[in-house]
């Protein structure tokens, strides 16, 4: 976890230092946050726990008692969005409205019984079919509002509703899938008329992390690419609707996003201007968990002579993506706490997809340097230093 363990330094010269997140802003403490949950299986945090078979159960043990106490609550689901899941534990919602309605209700009642000051809500669920960007629908908030109430099923995805209620109830709201939900421009007005701050999408923590951290070294170096496959195997419930085509359409188009703007063709034609990009995920059920992704990636140098870099990352996803949610809940309630709303850009670094502002033409940063320096500098920012971009 960034929150926990990373140093910023602050100052330069004989001024500088070295310190954590916690002593330069007001970080919420592990000691004082509630957990809550939607999910379409009724069963509680430990069992969950249990059944993903993500820890070893000496590990679960010793917190069981407060894993018990995180009972979900029902799901606002549609099938339609994620045919391969059959869980019944969701809420009957007439019309999209109604799926609003039942969830802002949610979010007051859980902050009413746990004490809570605050509330963040997180997108930690699965991925969605793809819902293309629709500006007669997505394009003003007063227009997502008319389509929610007369149930429009088609362009109105579930987690949108998870949204809208979150930023209805006060809430700010992360987006860790790649799902259409807050990166449209009737949630942005939603945001500033609210206040409110927003994140997403698609948390970054294996492939995508490696290659917007690895994509630099071509670029900086001037290499050229005349193509990157990467592919993956998985077999968790993330796997599982995944391996629907309509699903996988939605995580593509964010995984392709990144070398884009990382590899300009625009900017250097004879290194980056035809290079093949695919990516590809397969359902692998006795991996659980544990991911593993393949990338090849074939680059050329002097003289337009071929050479190949393998990577292999064998990584489990669950224990990757747990630090992330941590970081970006609490780093969401600092946004919000020191007055900043809309779209945070400075949690790109935590994000496959960042947000951007593309109806202005804006370009999504990608690169895992520039998205560090500006994580760093927000912090700097707003606990009373001088951002810069100093090399550390």
């Amino acid at each position: 976890s960034m929150t926990q363990y990373d140093k910023i330094r602050v100052g330069k010269g004989a001024d500088k230092k070295y310190l954590k997140y916690s002593d330069i802003v007001s970080i919420a403490h592990l000691d004082d946050i509630v957990f809550g949950c939607w999910d379409l299986y009724p069963q509680n945090a430990y069992q969950a726990a249990v059944y993903a078979e993500v820890l070893k159960k000496e590990d679960i043990d010793p917190v069981r008692d407060e894993l018990e106490q995180i009972v979900p609550m029902t799901a606002a689901f549609d099938k339609n969005f994620a045919k391969r899941l059959d869980g019944d534990h969701v809420k009957k919602c007439k019309t999209r409205w109604d799926m609003v309605e039942q969830l802002r209700d949610d979010i007051r009642r859980f902050k009413a019984e746990k004490q809570c000051e605050r509330i963040v809500v997180l997108w930690a669920a699965s991925t969605e079919i793809y819902v293309p960007v629709n500006e007669q629908v997505h394009g003003t908030l007063e227009a997502l509002e008319a389509a929610m109430k007369a149930d429009d099923r088609e362009h109105i995805a579930p987690s949108m509703c998870y949204a809208y209620a979150a930023l209805a109830e006060g809430a700010p709201f992360v987006m860790g899938a790649p799902n259409t939900t807050v990166d449209i421009p009737a949630m942005w007005q939603m945001a500033e008329q609210t206040g409110l701050p927003i994140a997403g999408k698609d948390f970054k923590t294996g492939q995508t992390l490696v290659k917007s951290g690895f994509a630099p070294i071509i670029s900086t170096r001037c290499l050229g690419l005349n193509g990157w496959f990467s592919t993956n195997i998985l077999g968790n419930r993330d796997g599982l609707v995944l391996d629907e085509p309509a699903n996988f359409r939605t995580k593509e188009v964010s995984k392709l996003s990144t070398l884009e703007t990382i590899l300009k063709a625009d900017e250097q034609p004879d290194l980056y201007d035809d290079y093949y990009h695919k990516v590809r995920i397969n359902y692998y059920p006795p991996r659980n968990d544990n991911k593993e992704s393949w990338d090849n990636i074939d680059i050329f140098g002097w003289m337009g002579y071929p050479m190949q870099i393998k990577i292999n990352f064998l990584c489990r996803d669950s224990i990757l993506a747990a630090p992330v949610c941590l970081d970006l809940c609490l780093l969401i309630d600092l946004a919000a706490r020191a007055g900043r709303y809309g779209i945070q850009r400075f949690l790109s670094f935590f994000l496959k997809s960042p947000m951007h502002d593309y109806t202005q033409g804006e370009e999504a940063v990608n690169h895992l340097y520039r998205q560090h320096t500006m994580l760093k500098n927000a912090i700097r920012e707003m606990g009373g230093f001088e951002a810069d971009e100093e090399v550390d």
